[in-house]
């Protein structure tokens, strides 16, 4: 069965739902027991880790639907949902650390998830190392005997560098560390981690999989061997999501090959015609022949996203603010994923220590929605004018 078919068939259970074609949404906290039997074999099968309507926080249907259609696309054993990606970040690393521990962490990581390391992490006697994506089975060098997690994102954040995760994946397990992936930019649909050796996956489902930029929401799958640890540490956090949001999660979701495909035409069209203005250094999407992490995503990624990056040459701020202040399209505003196109300035250097950033220029990011890619490019036609003009 193809992943266009699973999105339409996976977590869906009419037979048991009076024919209805989407699950129904549980508000639940309290679960009733008709016997004192009953209660006792419901926590009988609690303590043996089987799933079941045990309490709201512990999971209804209406979680387990998405965790079987995250399961079912992104290719893991199983799966949790989180209140956000950041959440479920937090509460996957947590799973797998103790004081004196270490981890490595690639340097292109997105923002929160380095401060997690430096702050919270630390705290508690945490050492992290960040290192450069490009290093592949050279990060072999790195691992200590306290390294307990191998931390991948690919593309990485703001600069859409890719990585070797094969190559880190095989180097990482044979010293027995977890390797966990941040996998939002490519979406289940797009990149199958677990095949390239990952063993948590992490995705900040606010972004493609709600895909309509009004659901905060988080999911963490996961393989059979770092299953437990992963649900148990969630579990004692408290960790779980709204049953709306997860709905709305889920219905999204439903749509989210044929979004997914739109976005990635698109963009891959204004990064095209981006890189023939004047006043762009450098256009970085993985997806363009000539970046240099194309043969990585070519190899291991089934499609691009509409998230990609540009480095202007330098210019006054004045003139940035010519160009993006007067756009009709694009929204200025943090996260992504949605039908809106957006474009926001960014700055590499604030959120590395081993790889800066080697232009001067201002760097953007650009979120290219579902609008049409010709009326996109007329808007940043109009912008590049009044950018030059106030140069």
């Amino acid at each position: 069965m193809k992943d266009e078919t699973k999105l339409v068939v996976a977590g869906r259970d009419p037979e048991n739902n009076h024919g209805i074609v989407n699950p129904p949404v549980y508000h639940a906290s309290t679960v009733l027991h008709p016997t004192l039997a009953d209660l006792d074999q419901s926590r009988e099968r609690r303590a043996q880790g089987e799933r079941g309507v045990y309490y709201g926080r512990i999971g209804t249907p209406t979680n387990f639907s998405l965790e079987d259609m995250v399961c079912a696309i992104e290719g893991g054993d199983h799966c949790l949902i989180y209140p956000s990606g950041l959440a479920a970040i937090a509460a996957a690393m947590l799973s797998f650390l103790k004081a004196g521990d270490h981890i490595l962490m690639v340097d292109s990581v997105y923002g929160p998830s380095r401060r997690f390391c430096n702050s919270l992490a630390s705290r508690f006697n945490v050492a992290t190392t960040f290192y450069d994506p490009a290093i592949g089975a050279g990060i072999a060098a790195l691992i200590q005997d306290n390294t307990r997690i191998v931390y991948v994102e690919a593309p990485g954040s703001q600069t859409f560098v890719m990585q070797d995760i094969p190559a880190i994946a095989e180097a990482a397990h044979a010293r027995g560390c977890v390797v966990m992936m941040d996998n939002t930019w490519a979406s289940p649909l797009y990149c199958k981690p677990f095949a390239l050796g990952v063993d948590v996956s992490l995705q900040a489902g606010t972004k493609y999989i709600v895909g309509h930029s009004d659901v905060m929401i988080g999911t963490a799958c996961a393989n059979n061997k770092a299953w437990p640890e992963l649900e148990a540490t969630s579990r004692m956090l408290g960790q779980t999501a709204g049953p709306d949001d997860i709905y709305l999660a889920q219905r999204g979701m439903r749509t989210l090959s044929v979004r997914l495909k739109r976005h990635w035409e698109s963009g891959l069209k204004v990064a095209e015609w981006l890189r023939g203005q004047d006043m762009v250094e450098c256009v970085m999407h993985p997806a363009l022949p000539d970046d240099p992490g194309h043969a990585l995503w070519k190899r291991d990624f089934l499609g691009a996203s509409g998230l990609f990056g540009i480095t202007l040459k330098p210019c006054p701020r004045s003139a940035i603010a010519a160009l993006v202040d007067d756009l009709e399209l694009y929204g200025m505003g943090a996260s992504w994923g949605g039908f809106e196109s957006l474009i926001l300035p960014t700055d590499p250097n604030a959120m590395r220590t081993v790889t800066p950033w080697p232009y001067e220029g201002q760097c953007m990011r650009l979120h290219i929605g579902l609008e049409d890619p010709d009326d996109l490019i007329a808007d940043l036609k109009a912008g590049f004018k009044r950018l030059q003009a106030a140069t």
